[in-house]
């Protein structure tokens, strides 16, 4: 079972994805509800069901940030993660990239769900647009500036999103796989790019972290990466202690590196928004 789900983690952190198409933001807009709480937004194939936070007591046009969830599914942590940024200031969606809302209850669900994202890149494609398009059409954002959070496989996403082409003003990915189809040509990402990751994250072998930073230089990519001492994967969430007891994983939380990332990523959003 433990060589079962470090496989399916290794799988789960290489995510590709093409260049996003140029749809319009009309049927977005057309579904967007003003309430904070549930929204529910769809591609052609796939209704989802996401999580939106601001503050209602400001009426101001404020920049949008996307919440891209871990390998479970748009669960608790990652509402948590939005309503922290609505506190902030920010309109924060926390997207559903497996569609119906699904969170898995097992390491094997987790595997599947990923699995059935990462085997149609489309699909993929369409749901991240989807749920930018909605922020983008909220009636308290300011379409002209997106950002984008994510962890673990919602980490994966953001980078490789950002390398693909799809306009993003500044991208934080949180102890996130590296080992991206994906990578950026020269000139391509226009984001800010932060990477917060474990230094003993078993999942992220030191020679990903050399190669992702030679391609990045190359690409001439304005990135800061940080590694943090003591910390392995899923270091920022509460709720890793009881899923590595529960299902044997090397998963711990670091509150030490916790704090000190998100600070890393309000100093990206302050200096860019």
């Amino acid at each position: 079972m433990k060589k079962l789900i470090y496989s399916i983690l290794s799988l789960l952190l290489i995510f590709a994805c093409s260049a996003p198409s140029d749809s319009s933001n009309e049927k977005a807009a057309e579904e967007v509800s003003a309430p904070i709480g549930e929204i529910e937004y769809s591609t052609d194939s796939t209704n989802m069901k996401g999580y939106i936070a601001y503050n209602q007591d400001d009426n101001s046009k404020r920049p949008g940030i996307l919440v891209v969830h871990e390998w479970w599914g748009h669960n608790e942590y990652a509402r948590e993660r939005a309503d922290m940024l609505a506190e902030m200031g920010y309109v924060a969606l926390a997207v559903d990239m497996y569609g119906d809302g699904k969170i898995a209850e097992h390491p094997e669900d987790a595997g599947k769900f990923t699995q059935e994202v990462v085997s149609n890149i489309d699909e993929a494609k369409a749901r991240f647009e989807s749920a930018m398009n909605t922020l983008q059409a909220h009636p308290n954002v300011d379409p002209e500036k997106i950002g984008a959070i994510g962890y673990c496989f919602g980490g994966s996403v953001v980078l490789t999103m950002a390398n693909a082409g799809f306009v993003l003003d500044a991208v934080a990915a949180f102890h996130a796989g590296l080992q991206l189809p994906i990578m950026p040509e020269e000139g391509a990402v226009k984001a800010k790019v932060l990477v917060c990751n474990g230094a003993d994250d078993p999942f992220i072998p030191e020679q990903q972290i050399t190669d992702f930073k030679a391609v990045m230089d190359a690409a001439g990519v304005d990135y800061n990466y940080i590694s943090y001492p003591g910390a392995v994967h899923s270091f920022t969430s509460k709720y890793a202690d009881e899923f590595a007891e529960k299902f044997n994983m090397p998963l711990a939380y670091q509150a030490e590196a916790d704090s000190a990332s998100w600070a890393e990523m309000t100093a990206l959003f302050d200096s860019t928004f």
